[in-house]
C-alpha cells in the first residue's frame, strides 16, 4: 500500500483532475490514500511546523516505511526510485510518503523518516508536486512490470 501525507487541500480542478487520472491508473497496482492535512494557521513559522508534524506522525504506523520529500534528501532518477520502492516492498508492506507544507518538516517528522528523497533541489508547488509524485510512483510500477510508458 503506498499512502501520502500531506498539507493543505487542493482548490484547483485541473490538479485534482491530474491527481484523479493517476489514482485511477494505480488502482490496477496498488492501494493508494491520500491524507490531506488542514494548513495549520499561525503567526510563529515554528508552531505552524510543529504543529503540522504532529498531525502527520498520528497518521503514520510504527510498521510503515517512511520517506519525505525534502530538497536536501537524496535524489534518484526513474529507475533508482523504481529500485527503491520495490526493494521496500521486500520486507514492508506499506511506504508513506510525506509531502511538508510551506515551511518544511518538522525535527520529529524528519527523525521518524527511513529515507529522504529529494526530486530536485528546486521548489515546487506542493499542490502541484502531488502529481510529480503520484507520476513518478505509477511510472515505478510500469518498470517493475516490465510495461511500456513513455519517455
Amino acid at each position: 500500500m503506498i499512502k501520502i501525507i500531506c498539507i493543505g487541500k487542493i482548490k484547483e480542478k485541473y490538479i485534482k483532475e491530474a491527481i484523479d487520472d493517476y489514482k485511477k491508473r494505480l488502482n490496477k497496482y496498488t492501494k493508494l490514500e491520500i491524507i490531506e492535512i488542514n494548513n495549520i494557521v499561525h503567526p510563529n513559522e515554528k508552531d505552524i511546523i510543529n504543529k503540522e508534524g504532529k498531525l502527520i506522525l498520528n497518521n503514520i504506523k510504527p510498521t510503515d516505511y517512511v520517506i519525505t520529500l525534502e530538497i536536501l534528501g537524496h535524489q534518484l532518477d526513474s529507475f533508482g526510485f523504481c529500485d527503491k520502492i520495490e526493494s521496500i516492498f521486500n520486507f514492508c508492506s506499506n511506504i508513506v510518503f510525506i509531502i511538508g507544507g510551506s515551511y518544511g518538516l518538522s525535527k520529529e517528522v524528519k527523525e521518524r523518516s527511513d529515507f529522504s528523497l529529494s526530486f530536485s533541489k528546486m521548489t515546487f508547488p506542493h499542490q502541484l508536486f502531488r502529481v510529480f509524485l503520484l507520476e513518478q510512483i505509477y511510472r515505478a510500477y510500469k518498470i517493475m512490470n516490465n510495461e511500456s510508458y513513455h519517455k
